[in-house]
Protein backbone atom coordinates (compact mmCIF):
# COMPACT_ATOMS: atom_id res chain seq x y z
CA UNK A 1 0.00 0.00 0.00
CA UNK A 2 1.33 3.42 -0.98
CA UNK A 3 0.55 6.30 1.40
CA UNK A 4 1.04 10.05 1.07
CA UNK A 5 1.25 12.02 4.35
CA UNK A 6 0.32 15.70 3.91
CA UNK A 7 1.10 17.92 6.91
CA UNK A 8 2.97 21.18 7.52
CA UNK A 9 4.57 19.79 10.71
CA UNK A 10 7.86 18.19 9.70
CA UNK A 11 8.17 16.17 12.93
CA UNK A 12 4.71 14.65 12.43
CA UNK A 13 5.48 13.78 8.81
CA UNK A 14 8.71 12.08 9.85
CA UNK A 15 7.08 10.21 12.74
CA UNK A 16 4.28 8.86 10.53
CA UNK A 17 6.72 7.94 7.77
CA UNK A 18 8.94 5.91 10.12
CA UNK A 19 6.02 4.23 11.91
CA UNK A 20 4.07 3.31 8.78
CA UNK A 21 7.15 2.00 6.99
CA UNK A 22 7.73 -0.36 9.93
CA UNK A 23 4.26 -1.77 9.26
CA UNK A 24 4.98 -2.44 5.58
CA UNK A 25 3.61 0.69 3.93
CA UNK A 26 5.44 2.67 1.26
CA UNK A 27 5.27 6.26 2.49
CA UNK A 28 5.93 9.65 0.89
CA UNK A 29 5.32 13.09 2.42
CA UNK A 30 4.25 16.58 1.38
CA UNK A 31 4.28 19.84 3.42
CA UNK A 32 1.01 21.21 1.98
CA UNK A 33 -1.86 20.49 -0.39
CA UNK A 34 -0.25 22.18 -3.37
CA UNK A 35 2.80 19.90 -3.29
CA UNK A 36 0.54 16.91 -2.62
CA UNK A 37 -1.47 17.64 -5.77
CA UNK A 38 1.71 17.72 -7.86
CA UNK A 39 2.83 14.39 -6.38
CA UNK A 40 -0.59 12.81 -6.95
CA UNK A 41 -0.43 13.81 -10.62
CA UNK A 42 2.73 11.70 -11.04
CA UNK A 43 2.13 8.81 -8.62
CA UNK A 44 -0.96 6.88 -7.60
CA UNK A 45 -1.42 6.60 -3.84
CA UNK A 46 -3.67 4.06 -2.15
CA UNK A 47 -4.31 6.32 0.87
CA UNK A 48 -3.65 9.96 1.69
CA UNK A 49 -3.39 11.19 5.29
CA UNK A 50 -4.10 14.93 5.05
CA UNK A 51 -4.03 17.61 7.74
CA UNK A 52 -6.85 20.15 7.71
CA UNK A 53 -4.97 23.32 8.64
CA UNK A 54 -1.93 24.03 6.43
CA UNK A 55 -0.43 27.09 4.73
CA UNK A 56 -0.67 27.71 0.97
CA UNK A 57 -3.38 25.07 0.46
CA UNK A 58 -5.28 23.61 3.40
CA UNK A 59 -7.01 20.23 3.63
CA UNK A 60 -10.52 21.19 2.43
CA UNK A 61 -9.17 23.01 -0.64
CA UNK A 62 -6.84 20.11 -1.40
CA UNK A 63 -9.75 17.68 -1.11
CA UNK A 64 -11.83 19.74 -3.55
CA UNK A 65 -9.05 20.13 -6.12
CA UNK A 66 -8.10 16.44 -5.74
CA UNK A 67 -11.66 15.40 -6.62
CA UNK A 68 -11.84 17.89 -9.52
CA UNK A 69 -8.64 16.41 -10.96
CA UNK A 70 -10.28 12.96 -11.03
CA UNK A 71 -7.83 11.27 -8.65
CA UNK A 72 -9.20 8.28 -6.76
CA UNK A 73 -7.10 7.75 -3.62
CA UNK A 74 -8.85 7.18 -0.29
CA UNK A 75 -8.35 10.32 1.82
CA UNK A 76 -8.24 10.34 5.62
CA UNK A 77 -8.27 13.79 7.25
CA UNK A 78 -6.22 14.62 10.35
CA UNK A 79 -7.91 17.24 12.54
CA UNK A 80 -6.73 19.07 15.65
CA UNK A 81 -9.08 20.19 18.41
CA UNK A 82 -11.53 22.78 17.16
CA UNK A 83 -11.67 21.52 13.56
CA UNK A 84 -14.06 18.61 14.02
CA UNK A 85 -16.87 20.34 12.15
CA UNK A 86 -14.51 20.96 9.25
CA UNK A 87 -13.46 17.29 9.33
CA UNK A 88 -17.08 16.17 9.11
CA UNK A 89 -17.66 18.63 6.25
CA UNK A 90 -14.65 17.06 4.47
CA UNK A 91 -16.23 13.63 4.79
CA UNK A 92 -19.36 15.00 3.13
CA UNK A 93 -17.11 16.13 0.27
CA UNK A 94 -15.61 12.68 -0.20
CA UNK A 95 -13.04 12.03 2.54
CA UNK A 96 -13.26 8.48 3.88
CA UNK A 97 -12.65 9.21 7.58
CA UNK A 98 -10.88 11.53 9.97
CA UNK A 99 -8.68 11.11 13.02
CA UNK A 100 -8.19 13.64 15.80
CA UNK A 101 -4.80 15.00 16.86
CA UNK A 102 -2.99 14.10 18.98
CA UNK A 103 -3.41 10.44 18.15
CA UNK A 104 -1.78 7.14 19.02
CA UNK A 105 -0.09 4.98 16.43
CA UNK A 106 -2.66 2.25 16.92
CA UNK A 107 -5.44 4.70 16.00
CA UNK A 108 -3.84 5.49 12.65
CA UNK A 109 -3.20 1.80 11.96
CA UNK A 110 -6.80 0.89 12.84
CA UNK A 111 -8.23 3.51 10.47
CA UNK A 112 -5.89 2.32 7.70
CA UNK A 113 -6.88 -1.32 8.25
CA UNK A 114 -10.54 -0.34 8.02
CA UNK A 115 -9.78 1.56 4.80
CA UNK A 116 -7.89 -1.46 3.42
CA UNK A 117 -10.88 -3.69 4.15
CA UNK A 118 -13.15 -1.18 2.42
CA UNK A 119 -10.88 -1.16 -0.64
CA UNK A 120 -10.80 -4.96 -0.68
CA UNK A 121 -14.60 -5.16 -0.58
CA UNK A 122 -14.84 -2.57 -3.37
CA UNK A 123 -12.41 -4.57 -5.52
CA UNK A 124 -14.32 -7.79 -4.91
CA UNK A 125 -17.58 -6.02 -5.72
CA UNK A 126 -16.15 -4.73 -9.00
CA UNK A 127 -14.83 -8.20 -9.86
CA UNK A 128 -18.20 -9.82 -9.13
CA UNK A 129 -19.95 -7.14 -11.18
CA UNK A 130 -17.55 -7.68 -14.07
CA UNK A 131 -17.91 -11.46 -13.90
CA UNK A 132 -21.70 -11.13 -13.83
CA UNK A 133 -21.53 -8.73 -16.77
CA UNK A 134 -19.39 -11.18 -18.74
CA UNK A 135 -21.78 -14.00 -17.89
CA UNK A 136 -24.81 -12.00 -19.09
CA UNK A 137 -23.13 -10.41 -22.11
CA UNK A 138 -22.08 -11.75 -25.47
CA UNK A 139 -20.62 -9.14 -27.83
CA UNK A 140 -23.35 -6.46 -28.08
CA UNK A 141 -26.13 -8.67 -26.66
CA UNK A 142 -27.09 -8.32 -23.00
CA UNK A 143 -29.66 -10.62 -21.43
CA UNK A 144 -30.56 -12.37 -18.18
CA UNK A 145 -32.98 -14.76 -19.87
CA UNK A 146 -31.91 -18.34 -19.00
CA UNK A 147 -32.33 -19.52 -22.60
CA UNK A 148 -30.20 -16.65 -23.90
CA UNK A 149 -27.52 -17.41 -21.31
CA UNK A 150 -27.41 -20.97 -22.70
CA UNK A 151 -26.94 -19.50 -26.19
CA UNK A 152 -24.14 -17.26 -24.89
CA UNK A 153 -22.34 -20.33 -23.54
CA UNK A 154 -22.80 -22.11 -26.86
CA UNK A 155 -21.41 -19.07 -28.72
CA UNK A 156 -18.32 -19.13 -26.49
CA UNK A 157 -17.84 -22.84 -27.19
CA UNK A 158 -17.91 -22.55 -30.98
CA UNK A 159 -16.39 -19.08 -31.51
CA UNK A 160 -12.83 -20.32 -32.03
CA UNK A 161 -13.62 -23.31 -34.25
CA UNK A 162 -12.95 -23.06 -37.99
CA UNK A 163 -16.23 -24.59 -39.07
CA UNK A 164 -19.59 -23.63 -40.55
CA UNK A 165 -22.29 -22.77 -38.02
CA UNK A 166 -26.01 -22.95 -38.84
CA UNK A 167 -28.08 -20.36 -36.97
CA UNK A 168 -31.83 -20.99 -37.04
CA UNK A 169 -34.56 -18.56 -36.06
CA UNK A 170 -37.57 -16.66 -37.31
CA UNK A 171 -37.10 -13.36 -39.10
CA UNK A 172 -36.19 -10.59 -36.67
CA UNK A 173 -34.99 -12.85 -33.85
CA UNK A 174 -31.38 -11.65 -34.11
CA UNK A 175 -29.56 -14.30 -36.17
CA UNK A 176 -27.04 -11.75 -37.43
CA UNK A 177 -26.43 -10.57 -33.86
CA UNK A 178 -25.52 -14.13 -32.89
CA UNK A 179 -23.29 -14.43 -35.97
CA UNK A 180 -21.51 -11.22 -34.99
CA UNK A 181 -21.21 -12.48 -31.41
CA UNK A 182 -19.51 -15.67 -32.64
CA UNK A 183 -17.13 -13.59 -34.76
CA UNK A 184 -16.23 -10.88 -32.25
CA UNK A 185 -16.03 -13.20 -29.24
CA UNK A 186 -13.55 -15.54 -30.93
CA UNK A 187 -10.02 -15.34 -32.24
CA UNK A 188 -11.20 -13.94 -35.61
CA UNK A 189 -12.44 -10.70 -34.06
CA UNK A 190 -9.67 -8.68 -35.69
CA UNK A 191 -10.50 -10.06 -39.14
CA UNK A 192 -13.35 -9.04 -41.52
CA UNK A 193 -17.00 -9.79 -40.79
CA UNK A 194 -18.91 -9.83 -44.09
CA UNK A 195 -22.69 -10.21 -44.19
CA UNK A 196 -24.83 -10.81 -47.28
CA UNK A 197 -28.58 -11.30 -47.58
CA UNK A 198 -28.89 -14.18 -50.04
CA UNK A 199 -32.61 -13.57 -50.47
CA UNK A 200 -32.10 -9.96 -51.56
CA UNK A 201 -29.75 -10.68 -54.48
CA UNK A 202 -30.94 -11.92 -57.88
CA UNK A 203 -29.82 -15.47 -58.61
CA UNK A 204 -27.99 -14.25 -61.71
CA UNK A 205 -25.73 -12.03 -59.58
CA UNK A 206 -25.42 -14.12 -56.45
CA UNK A 207 -22.68 -16.45 -57.69
CA UNK A 208 -20.63 -13.50 -58.95
CA UNK A 209 -21.08 -11.70 -55.59
CA UNK A 210 -20.04 -14.74 -53.58
CA UNK A 211 -17.15 -16.02 -55.66
CA UNK A 212 -16.16 -12.97 -57.70
CA UNK A 213 -15.24 -12.94 -61.41
CA UNK A 214 -12.55 -11.86 -63.82
CA UNK A 215 -12.86 -9.20 -66.47
CA UNK A 216 -14.79 -10.43 -69.52
CA UNK A 217 -16.29 -13.48 -67.79
CA UNK A 218 -19.75 -12.31 -68.87
CA UNK A 219 -21.51 -9.30 -70.32
CA UNK A 220 -20.86 -6.12 -68.29
CA UNK A 221 -17.92 -7.76 -66.44
CA UNK A 222 -15.68 -4.80 -67.22
CA UNK A 223 -13.16 -5.49 -64.46
CA UNK A 224 -12.05 -8.14 -61.99
CA UNK A 225 -14.25 -8.41 -58.90
CA UNK A 226 -13.27 -9.94 -55.57
CA UNK A 227 -15.98 -12.23 -54.19
CA UNK A 228 -17.38 -12.06 -50.67
CA UNK A 229 -15.65 -15.32 -49.73
CA UNK A 230 -12.30 -13.75 -50.52
CA UNK A 231 -13.23 -10.51 -48.74
CA UNK A 232 -14.03 -12.52 -45.61
CA UNK A 233 -10.77 -14.50 -45.78
CA UNK A 234 -9.55 -15.42 -42.25
CA UNK A 235 -12.71 -13.82 -40.87
CA UNK A 236 -16.41 -14.66 -41.03
CA UNK A 237 -18.90 -14.70 -43.91
CA UNK A 238 -22.51 -14.53 -42.74
CA UNK A 239 -24.94 -15.86 -45.35
CA UNK A 240 -28.30 -14.56 -44.23
CA UNK A 241 -31.42 -16.33 -45.54
CA UNK A 242 -29.26 -19.07 -47.07
CA UNK A 243 -32.41 -21.17 -47.51
CA UNK A 244 -33.47 -18.76 -50.25
CA UNK A 245 -30.38 -19.66 -52.29
CA UNK A 246 -30.73 -22.26 -55.05
CA UNK A 247 -29.41 -25.67 -54.01
CA UNK A 248 -26.64 -25.76 -56.61
CA UNK A 249 -25.14 -22.63 -55.09
CA UNK A 250 -25.58 -23.99 -51.58
CA UNK A 251 -23.40 -26.94 -52.60
CA UNK A 252 -20.75 -24.57 -54.00
CA UNK A 253 -20.68 -22.38 -50.92
CA UNK A 254 -20.50 -25.48 -48.72
CA UNK A 255 -17.41 -26.58 -50.63
CA UNK A 256 -15.91 -23.08 -50.31
CA UNK A 257 -16.26 -23.08 -46.51
CA UNK A 258 -15.01 -26.61 -46.05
Amino acid sequence: MKILVVDDEENLRHMLQVMLRKHGYHVETAPDGSVALQMASHHEFTFILCDIRMPLMDGPVFLKKFAEAGFRSTIIMMSAYGTMETAIACMKQGAYDYISKPFKNDEILLVLKKAEERERLKREGRQLKEENKKENTCSDIISENPRMLEIFQLVKKVCDFRTSVLILGDSGTGKELIARAIHFTGNRSGQPFVAVNCGALPEALLESELFGHVKGAFTNAVSDKIGLFEQADKGTLFLDEIGEMQQSLQVKQGAATA
